[in-house]
């Protein structure tokens, strides 16, 4: 792992054990790192709703956007199940509304990252603001 890897990676497993998970018992911690160079961290939040919980991706992006930054130069995710997974359909959609198709991704279990992506590899032909302006 390299030095900004290992960065977020140890964010992203700190806002992991944060998790509140009591449904599914999937912690999932999510880090992304802005085009200042600082990281912000996330969870995920279930609700009895199911509907009503969010992605620790979703959480990471609010924190980012709430410090006043709108860019992510990279992602970072740790899945606290046995398989090792990605972002989910919404979290990708979100990301692409702050993030270039060419931003790397990063797919960990608690040992480490197991898969390397883009956004565009993980959402191709994606809607993005562009298409708004």
């Amino acid at each position: 792992m390299t030095p900004d890897q290992r960065e977020l990676f140890d964010a992203a497993l700190a806002a992991m054990a944060n998790a509140y998970a009591p449904y599914s018992n999937y912690p999932v911690g999510a880090a992304v790192r802005s085009s200042s160079g600082r990281v912000y961290a996330g969870c995920n939040v279930e609700n009895a709703a199911y509907p009503q919980g969010w992605c620790a991706e979703t959480s990471a992006l609010a924190a980012m956007v709430s410090a006043g930054e709108t860019r992510v130069v990279a992602v970072l995710t740790i899945a606290g199940g046995e398989l090792c997974g990605t972002c989910c359909g919404g979290c990708r959609q979100k990301l692409r509304e702050f993030a270039d198709l060419d931003v790397p991704i990063w797919a960990c279990a608690r040992d480490g990252i197991r898969f390397e992506f883009t956004l565009g590899a993980l959402l191709p032909h994606s809607f993005g603001p562009e298409h708004l302006a």
